[in-house]
């Protein structure tokens, strides 16, 4: 027998969305399978994203659930449309970690991104010799083609910041990570240029928190904010060694929009931020 595919990240998204729907209607499993008149097992399958769910079953349990929330009711249907997997699933499956790949679904679909970085460039607006020098000091060391899976993997993710009416992204670098010379001089002088171009991109906001700021939250992580069709669908993903950790309970979220909310209101204005970069690539 074919093994059943893993499910997409919107299906697993949708799948706890459904479940928390149940929990806060104080229903047990078998109860809610009784009143959609289908089984406690079909109903524990599409709340472990084992079976995928239609639009208009999601709309039945909503109801049944009695929640009221109109749009998040919506975006959990739309949610349930999704038949397909993108480019991330057919060319990057069997040459990257699946972390790598729901990172790439979640960007994808997001209606915004928010990001903060203290260490190193933005993914997004990384320059292909500096994505490509970036991975060649993984550890274990990679093969030569393991680092350019990578590297093209990055590179596509960008589309999302390239392509027609593209969604806002805003993010927040620390100097330390303009001053770093990943991949020599040159590498580090054009990834500069590439920053002050891309700044001036209208949907795109970067601001830099200068050295003399000081302390500030969240300074030992790196966080991208995904905006999902409504806040209660945003996810939060931070950088780890052992790979990306997604995050979406509610406490979280609002942990994490808080937490941005400062580090933006800290940080120098996008004019400022856009002053400091072009002296420090003058300097290198």
């Amino acid at each position: 027998m074919t093994p059943r595919p893993a499910p997409t990240a919107r299906r697993v998204r949708l799948a706890t969305e459904l479940r928390k729907l149940r929990e806060r209607a104080g229903l047990t499993s078998t109860e809610a399978a009784q009143l959609l008149g289908s089984s406690s097992g079909q109903l524990s399958n599409v709340e472990s994203a084992r079976f995928g769910v239609s639009p208009d079953r999601v709309r039945a349990m909503a109801n049944i659930y009695s929640c009221t929330n109109q749009p998040y009711i919506d975006a959990l249907a739309d949610m349930a449309t999704e038949k397909t997997r993108g480019w991330w699933w057919d060319a990057y499956r069997e040459v990257l970690p699946s972390g790598l790949l729901t990172l790439a679904e979640l960007e994808h679909h997001a209606t915004a991104i928010r990001t903060a970085f203290t260490a190193h460039i933005p993914g997004m607006l990384q320059t292909t010799e500096h994505a490509r020098e970036i991975f060649s000091h993984a550890i274990p060391a990679p093969t030569p083609p393991e680092v350019e899976h990578r590297v093209s993997h990055r590179i596509k993710r960008q589309d999302v910041v390239f392509r027609e009416d593209p969604n806002p992204y805003s993010t927040v670098i620390h100097e330390a990570a303009l001053h770093m010379r990943v991949g020599g001089l040159r590498v580090a002088r054009e990834q500069l240029r590439h920053l002050l171009g891309m700044s001036e991109r209208d949907h795109i906001t970067l601001r830099v928190l200068p050295f003399d700021v000081g302390a500030f939250p969240g300074s030992g992580q790196s966080i991208n904010y995904l905006c999902g069709a409504v806040p209660e669908l945003d996810t939060v993903q931070l950088d780890q060694f052992h790979g990306p950790v997604l995050l979406d309970a509610q406490a979280h979220l609002e942990k994490y929009r808080r937490l941005l909310d400062v580090v933006e209101t800290t940080a120098l204005s996008p004019e400022k931020s856009r002053d400091l970069i072009h002296s420090i690539a003058q300097n290198l």
